[in-house]
């Protein structure tokens, strides 16, 4: 009679050896198709499986990069907790605890403050709001030495606007390794503009990517135009739902005209333009438009 646990067991994809005892394999780090039991073994054996392995890991890819995120890399507003609107001008970030919040929570924090002419502070972590530049970066440089990915992506765009790429790009890698989406986006840039590092194509699709998989509808807006420079327009109309999806109104725009020359169906712009209208929707708040009036 067959012994079911015989089924369980590894084998070198090269060898063949079984891992038993002190024989122990390691998975093929890019596709998880195969085993080794060894660098040689895997070394060997790379001619063999190296198309089938990257064949693999492209669909793999795909599959995190096609997949509609929840949310924008913005994220909700930490206090009211609604997503956060596309639109930077409609929110703040304060600079105490790097912490985004929406305008409607700050103009109601204003609106508490001036009525029981109490001190200004911050809406979510309650520190005293401080009067200069000079102490906004001493503030945000205190978020970067406890590793805040928000803090050191800001002191990123704040050293390139200085014209400091290379500070700049070492800020951005710091906070893309902590997963920031932004960090990423900005990353693609330098990589596409060759500031404060060598040009390199393969690396700004790479950071693109991450940030688009984080929520970016920019970064999958500049994903969207390489795919149509290269041919792909089924790819690069998936960028667009997914974006649209999001609340971009760009790409809700490219899609309707793409709609009219025939490369999107009804029932896929009609989709796009429910869940586009949803996610603009779920940004709204009687707090936010009496802050948008107020301001």
């Amino acid at each position: 009679m067959r012994d079911d646990n015989m089924s369980n067991i590894s084998v070198c994809a090269a060898c063949g050896i079984a891992e038993v005892d002190e024989v122990k394999m390691k998975e093929c780090a890019d596709c998880d198709l195969v085993k080794y039991c060894s660098d040689a073994c895997q070394e060997s054996y790379k001619s063999h499986h190296e198309e089938a392995c990257k064949k693999l890991a492209a669909e793999l890819r795909d599959e995190f990069l096609f997949k509609q995120p929840e949310r924008t890399h913005l994220g909700d507003c930490p206090i009211c907790m609604l997503p956060l609107p596309l639109d930077a001008e409609k929110s703040v970030i304060m600079m105490c605890c790097s912490k985004v919040i929406c305008g409607g929570c700050d103009y109601a924090n204003l609106i508490r403050e001036i009525q029981g002419r109490i001190e200004h502070k911050c809406p979510f972590c309650r520190k005293p709001s401080v009067a200069t530049d000079e102490e906004c970066d001493k503030q945000n440089m205190r978020r970067v030495e406890a590793d805040d990915p928000v803090a050191m992506w800001r002191e990123g765009v704040a050293q390139y606007q200085k014209g400091d790429y290379q500070s700049a790009f070492n800020y951005h890698t710091k906070a893309a390794e902590l997963g920031d989406a932004a960090a990423h986006y900005h990353l693609s840039l330098l990589y596409h503009l060759g500031e404060g590092v060598e040009k390199d194509r393969g690396k700004e699709i790479y950071h693109l990517e991450e940030a688009a998989i984080g929520g970016h509808p920019d970064a999958r807006y500049n994903l969207k135009i390489e795919e149509e420079e290269s041919g792909s327009s089924e790819r690069a109309v998936k960028h667009w739902i997914i974006s649209a999806n999001l609340g971009d109104d760009r790409s809700i725009k490219e899609l309707i005209e793409k709609f009219k020359e025939g490369f999107v169906s009804k029932d896929d712009l009609a989709a796009a333009l429910r869940a586009h209208q949803a996610a603009v929707d779920a940004t709204k708040s009687p707090q936010r438009d009496a802050a948008e009036e107020y301001y």
